[in-house]
C-alpha cells in the first residue's frame, strides 16, 4: 500500500484539493527550505484524505491524511513517527517538542530553517479560558505554558508535537499575537479514524 503522512485538514481546502490539474508534493529531510540539500526528498501526493467532520470555522477534527506517490528512503534525515498505540494520556507539566518553519515573533518572516521549540503541556482549564466555546478536550490538547514566550505560530501548522518521542499532537491554531498556550490536534483521538482509512485505501489497490 502507498504511505501515508499524518497532516492538519486545513492545509488544504476541499475546493484545492479537487482543482483540476492541481500538483502537490511533500518535502522530507530538509533543513533550510531555501536550498536544495542533498538529504531531500520531494515526493507526489497522490490523495488528500482530510477528516470528514472538518470544521474550518472551528477547526474541529482538524486532521488529514496524505497518500505518497511511493515510499520514502529512510536515512538519518527521514524516519518514522511513531503514533499512539491507544487512548494515550498527555498530563499537564510534560514537555514535549514541536518543530517547523514558522514564524518566531508577529512581525518576523517565515524561517527558512528547520526549528525546534520545548513546550510545556497546560491543563485543559488554559484553553478553555483563552478559547471559550472553540476548545474541546476531547481531541485536542492544551499546549504552551503562558508565562513564557516560546509557542508555535504562524507557518508551523501541521508539525507534530512530540512526547517521549511518540508524536502526540499536531500544531492547530492559537492567538494572532503568537502568545501561549495554543492548541493542537489529539492524535490518539483519531486513531480508529486512521486505522478505518487506511483499511479503505488497502483495499482500492489494484490486485
Amino acid at each position: 500500500m502507498q504511505p501515508l503522512l499524518l497532516l492538519l485538514a486545513f492545509l488544504l481546502s476541499p475546493k484545492a484539493e479537487a482543482a483540476p490539474g492541481l500538483s502537490i508534493s511533500v518535502t522530507l529531510g530538509a533543513h533550510n527550505i531555501l536550498e536544495q540539500e542533498k538529504t531531500q526528498q520531494v515526493i507526489l501526493v497522490t490523495r488528500a484524505i482530510p477528516h470528514p467532520d472538518y470544521n474550518p470555522d472551528t477547526k474541529a477534527n482538524d486532521i488529514m491524511l496524505l497518500q505518497l506517490k511511493k515510499k520514502a528512503n529512510l536515512t538519518a534525515a527521514v524516519r518514522i513517527l511513531s503514533l499512539p498505540r491507544r487512548i494515550a494520556q498527555v498530563k499537564p507539566g510534560m514537555v514535549c517538542s514541536v518543530a517547523g518553519w514558522g514564524r518566531q515573533g508577529v512581525t518576523t518572516n517565515l524561517s527558512v530553517r528547520l526549528r525546534e521549540v520545548e513546550l510545556e503541556i497546560q491543563s485543559d482549564k488554559q484553553c478553555n479560558f483563552h478559547y471559550k466555546d472553540l476548545y474541546d478536550s476531547t481531541t485536542q490538547i492544551c499546549v504552551g505554558n503562558p508565562t513564557k514566550i516560546q509557542n508555535s505560530f504562524k507557518g508551523d501548522s501541521g508539525g507534530p508535537l512530540v512526547c517521549n518521542n511518540m508524536a502526540q499532537g499536531i500544531v492547530s491554531y492559537g492567538k494572532k499575537d503568537a502568545r501561549p498556550p495554543s492548541v493542537y490536534t489529539r492524535i490518539s483521538s483519531f486513531l480508529k479514524w486512521i486505522a478505518r482509512t487506511m483499511r479503505y485505501l488497502k483495499l482500492q489497490r489494484p490486485n
